[in-house]
């Protein structure tokens, strides 16, 4: 069957960098219309820009749109579907991490978090796939993590997060078998974008070059998954090793392993932060 990227309607959330922006440019020679949505509204005007130059048939529309925001994201949709009809293929790869162990991390960032990572995917998807189905023709395509199938020390909310989005993935697959609708998902490993420095990395390392993908490779692998109608993909010979092994190892041994580094992220933050946990 064809895949629905072709002469589709693809909303992309997060579209104004890292895998979000590979993604607009892979996708922008197949489709009949891309939709953009981030925050950051210069970023997308430009990067939309630069698609209608590359391809003027296509149709770019750009939204500076808070996920988060229902109503923001209701009229979002409305307008969506005034100018072009509805939506084919949802993207969702919006989302953020944190870096610290949980009780020295702030609330309301934690609470910003899930609800980017976790409600907002929900709600996009509840609001678009119904129509999908309708019309036996669609995709869902997720961006979780290779921490959505394992786990580590300094970073409980966005793993959890993430959990969440790697088995909602799975689950929301088998509900929609037969309908015509494709759900699929990459759990990559690290990839080289803005994710450490939004995350507020303040132990200063870098994921080994060996472990680190380029977005495009893991926008590559996520637009080949739905052509393929795949369940899940992991980008990366060595990550998906790595990611493997994790998912395969005893969770004791993990815990046990993990066990030094936990202390050692707790003692960095206190000395770096120099404070307890902020409200």
């Amino acid at each position: 069957m064809q895949s629905p990227i072709d002469s589709g309607v693809v909303l992309i959330t997060g579209a104004s960098s890292g895998i979000g922006r590979a993604l607009a440019h892979e996708i922008a020679q197949r489709a009949r219309a891309l939709v953009l949505v981030a925050r950051r509204k210069d970023r997308l005007e430009a990067l939309r820009a630069e698609l209608a130059a590359a391809r003027p048939a296509l149709a770019v529309l750009a939204f500076g749109c808070d996920v988060t925001d229902r109503a923001a994201v209701d009229a979002m949709l409305l307008a969506v579907e005034a100018e072009v009809g509805g939506v084919d293929v949802l993207v969702n790869n919006a989302g953020f991490g944190d870096i610290g162990v949980f009780d020295l991390s702030a609330w309301s960032r934690t609470e910003q978090m899930i609800a980017l990572n976790v409600t907002s995917l929900a709600y996009l998807t509840h609001r678009l796939v119904g129509p999908m189905v309708s019309r036996g023709r669609g995709a869902i395509a997720n961006v979780s993590s290779g921490f959505g199938l394992t786990f580590g020390p300094g970073m409980a909310s966005y793993v959890g997060t993430k959990h969440f989005v790697t088995s909602f993935t799975e689950a929301l697959r088998l509900d929609l078998a037969g309908t015509g609708v494709r759900v699929t998902q990459v759990c990559p490993g690290p990839v080289r974008t803005e994710f450490n420095e939004v995350a507020g990395n303040f132990t200063g390392l870098e994921p080994p070059a060996l472990l680190s993908i380029s977005p495009e490779r893991c926008a590559c692998a996520l637009v080949r998954a739905v052509d393929r109608d795949r369940a899940l993909v992991v980008p990366g010979a060595v990550a998906w090793l790595v990611i493997h092994l994790g998912v395969l190892c005893p969770r004791w041994l993990l815990r046990l392993a993990y066990w030094p580094i936990a202390r050692v992220l707790r003692k960095k933050q206190l000395a770096v932060r120099g404070a307890p946990a902020p409200p």
